[in-house]
């Protein structure tokens, strides 16, 4: 962990990673934070525990490390890393960064695999969605991005294809210096007019990064303009009162993991984005692409984040 965010800040990517993700930047340095401190307490603790054992025992100190190791795991445990899912953000974290610089060979077999998965639905359905949630979001892009450089004129042959990003976090992977392949598919991704691209925002989720274009986040360039209809991603945002009630609100905003993932639960509101509507509901998807394209009235985003 030391390693891995000397290299980040050494590259710039943490200045730049909190330009773009205000808030979530705070939880995922906080929670390493969090994770030193308990690393260090842990150690703490084994260090006195090893002192109690008798002095003559001229191995008791090398006992330290591997204690401390079990007192963290049991922390954990115990706590399964609650409030803050401190192992969880931990992991995440630095899997998305071995994955920015291919470290992660397991990743591409199964991308490969799932591109093929989905190549063999074209013709056998009405309509064809990828959604990507969280992390899924950028691996939803590399998904397609390796489907379309296998089969170029897929989503061209009759069977609408469209992939819905929601509560993304695309800039965590692309903000990487490392990340020159997910880039180059990113920008691949955002020329594919074939593929319709659904970005599904909520500025009250700590979670996710929707301060602006996830494009221009990654530092790409603006794709060309476009007719309103066609561009992408095409945004919905959602309101979180659309989604809980007022009630069920008060005991859940300090709770993000479970805000984060409400977007991926029904509605209270029968007017509003409801996730089991977008995938089992009459409407096709692409069809709700084309409709929030033509409805986004929010002002545009700087393309430079001050």
């Amino acid at each position: 962990m030391p390693a891995l965010w000397w290299r980040l800040w050494r590259s710039g990517y943490v200045g730049r990673f909190r330009r773009e993700a205000r808030r979530f930047s705070r939880i995922i340095i906080g929670v390493h934070v969090v994770y030193l401190v308990l690393v260090l307490a842990s150690l703490g603790a084994a260090l006195g525990l090893a002192a109690l054992i008798p002095a003559e025992t001229a191995w008791r100190f090398l006992a330290a490390p591997p204690l401390a190791y079990a007192l963290l795991a049991g922390l954990m445990k115990l706590t399964r890393g609650r409030p803050l899912y401190v192992p969880h953000l931990v992991d995440d974290t630095t899997f998305t960064h071995a994955h920015a610089g291919g470290a992660e060979a397991g990743m591409a077999p199964r991308l490969s695999a799932f591109a093929e998965r989905i190549r063999a639905a074209e013709g056998q359905v009405n309509e064809i969605v990828v959604i990507g949630h969280s992390s899924s979001s950028f691996l939803g892009i590399e998904v397609l991005d390796r489907l379309l450089a296998a089969d170029p004129g897929f989503g061209t042959r009759g069977t609408p294809v469209t992939f819905v990003s929601i509560g993304s976090v695309i800039p965590w992977l692309g903000l990487d210096e490392r990340a020159e392949a997910f880039r180059a598919a990113l920008g691949r991704f955002a020329q594919a007019r074939a593929i319709g691209w659904l970005d599904i925002r909520a500025e009250w989720d700590w979670l996710s990064i929707h301060l602006r274009n996830p494009v221009a986040a990654c530092g790409l360039p603006r794709p060309p303009q476009v007719p309103p209809s066609e561009a992408r991603p095409a945004v919905l945002r959602v309101n979180v009162r659309d989604l809980v009630t007022k009630e069920a609100l008060r005991t859940r905003r300090y709770n993000l993991f479970q805000l984060h993932f409400q977007l991926l639960m029904s509605a209270v509101s029968e007017t509003s984005f409801d996730y089991v509507a977008l995938v089992a509901g009459p409407e096709p998807v692409h069809a709700l692409v084309r409709r929030a394209a033509e409805d986004d009235d929010a002002p545009a985003l700087p393309e430079e984040v001050v």
